[in-house]
């Protein structure tokens, strides 16, 4: 599956480099593939002192293992209570028993004023792995097919190199106790409308 995202804002593609996204990779306006490992927080305080030193020091050597650049994004966003209001308020309404229905009711107040006072927030660790394929010239055959041919080769190619890179990267996150998952077309797709996108996240929602 592939996206031009021309087609969704042109004011916005001003502004976005990415020419494409297609099989879980973001290709930008240079020609460069860009792949998202989505990763797991630790809970470091509550490591012991030996805990804590072997997580630094796979760290440590995660980073000096590298031979190539990575970029690494902490996306920080208030979290929307508004679906579960919703749902607590469906599941009030379903409630026989008088007395859990008030409960339920003084839960929902509760986590009204709780969420109206303090700012919850949400945060979702990446990991942007890239790779910049060696720019080849081609010479497009009768009809243009072999140009095609080589361009869809290419990118295989250049895919397989970016492959490579986020397997040794997995690997060296889960070394130190991380959990990671290499994010999809779509997931891609979410991730960077939200990014250039944010005030269209937190649309109205009607809640009783």
């Amino acid at each position: 599956m592939a996206k031009d995202f021309s087609a969704d804002s042109q004011a916005s593609q001003k502004f976005v480099p990415i020419k494409e996204i297609r099989d879980g990779v973001a290709i930008l306006d240079d020609g460069s593939l860009r792949s998202v490992i989505m990763a797991s927080s630790v809970n470091f305080a509550l490591k012991s002192q030996d805990e804590q030193n072997s997580i630094i020091y796979q760290f440590q050597n995660f980073l000096n293992s590298l031979n190539f650049s990575i970029q690494i994004v902490i996306q920080s966003r208030k979290f929307d209570v508004r679906p579960y209001i919703v749902l607590l308020q469906s599941r009030q309404k379903e409630q026989t028993n008088d007395l859990l229905k008030i409960q339920t009711k003084e839960y929902i107040d509760f986590i009204k004023t709780f969420t109206e006072q303090y700012d919850i927030m949400t945060k979702n660790f990446f990991v942007v792995v890239p790779y910049s394929p060696v720019a080849i010239a081609v010479s497009s055959g009768m009809f243009g097919g072999k140009k095609k041919n080589n361009k869809t080769e290419h990118f295989e190619q250049s895919r397989t190199q970016l492959e490579q890179r986020i397997s040794i990267v997995q690997q060296g996150l889960m070394r130190c106790g991380v959990r990671v998952i290499q994010l999809g077309t779509d997931e891609l797709i979410e991730v960077y409308y939200r990014l250039f996108n944010p005030g269209s996240v937190e649309k109205p929602m009607q809640t009783s």
